[in-house]
């Protein structure tokens, strides 16, 4: 039996019951598809289910406010992807009359859209023969032959979609997702794989010689760049001062103020004053490390109580801060000291 038929056979007995594989509408497995990129399934199904709730369409999607829907996104990281969805929304509308395009190189040109996420909604909706290439193939794949290839390499992972390309079945999308449900839930990223129970476990030369931890083979990693920054929770009664990211990580994201670099209590109320701040206490809050994929911040809140209301300060109430503005994750404890405060 080739391993495509025991994939299959595989999937139909061990697939996970999902809300986007209740139907096979283009648009579902799109916004699950984006989510799902840089994030866990458990993570991401209470977010679909809310975004859908809220944004049932792509006409929906192409007309919504970019800050709500950057709320909706809220929590979920790489916000450049609900940004993308809106364009490719737009695009949809503009260019497909609101239909989403069936056909792979067209689905490929949408924003935000790559080979994995185009040839996941060509296979699944459409039944195109576009193989998904992501890590869980990849591992799956390497391990099972014993593929030396470095997998971060363009070159392997063109090499690697067209040798699976050669064996997929004419139902294609249940044999992608049942190759990436594999590497999900029993080829495992870290730890010992569940080959006791892997369909192909005869088949796999990883398995027969127990070199799984060698596969796949990748590209070592640098070190992180670390940055300190200084977060001033600026009070006054009820609400505090947030101001929109202009640039960088993060873009027209909220958050509360901050400076580059550590910051002494002494330093701080000179700067205020420098300002002509009126505060009537400076003391430290909450610190906090947050770690992107190429940076690590370490930042260190201190909560600053003013004496007066200053009009020139963009200022939120905690229920707007929880309804209204989208607080990335790197300032997400700081939101919670302040709400524990007031």
């Amino acid at each position: 039996m080739d391993i495509s038929l025991l994939l299959l056979s595989w999937y139909q007995d061990n697939r996970r019951i999902l809300p986007w594989r209740k139907d096979k509408d283009p648009y579902h497995v799109w916004i699950s598809e984006i989510m799902l990129q840089q994030t866990r399934i458990e993570a991401v199904i209470s977010y679909y289910e809310r975004f859908i709730e809220r944004i049932p369409d792509i006409f929906t999607l192409a007309n919504i406010s970019e800050d709500e829907l950057l709320k909706l996104w809220e929590g979920l990281g790489y916000y450049s992807r609900a940004r993308n969805l809106k364009k490719a929304a737009m695009m949809i509308m503009n260019d497909f009359g609101g239909v989403f395009p069936s056909i792979y190189e067209e689905i490929l040109k949408l924003p935000g859209i790559g080979e994995y996420t185009a040839s996941a909604i060509a296979s699944i909706c459409f039944g195109a023969k576009t193989p998904t290439i992501d890590g869980n193939v990849l591992r799956v794949y390497t391990r099972m032959l014993e593929d030396e290839r470095n997998v971060d390499l363009s070159r392997t992972k063109k090499q690697i979609r067209e040798e699976i390309e050669k064996i997929m079945p004419k139902d294609t999308g249940n044999f992608n997702e049942a190759f990436m449900e594999l590497g999900e839930v029993v080829c495992l990223p870290s730890g010992k794989p569940k080959c006791e129970v892997c369909p192909l476990k005869e088949k796999c030369c990883a398995y027969k010689h127990q070199s799984w931890s060698k596969f796949p083979v990748k590209t070592l990693k640098q070190d992180k760049k670390e940055y300190f920054y200084t977060v001033f929770l600026l009070c006054y009664q009820d609400k505090v001062v947030i101001r929109k990211r202009t640039d960088g990580l993060l873009k027209n994201l909220w958050e509360f103020p901050s400076v580059l670099g550590k910051m002494s209590l002494k330093e701080i109320k000179t700067l205020l004053k420098t300002q002509n701040i009126a505060f009537k206490s400076v003391h430290k809050s909450v610190s906090h490390k947050h770690v992107f994929s190429h940076q690590i911040w370490y930042m260190q809140a201190y909560v600053i109580t003013l004496t007066k209301y200053e009009p020139s300060f963009c200022w939120a109430s905690g229920m707007e801060l929880c309804e209204k503005y989208a607080i990335p994750g790197a300032f997400q404890p700081f939101l919670k000291a302040f709400l524990h405060n007031i």
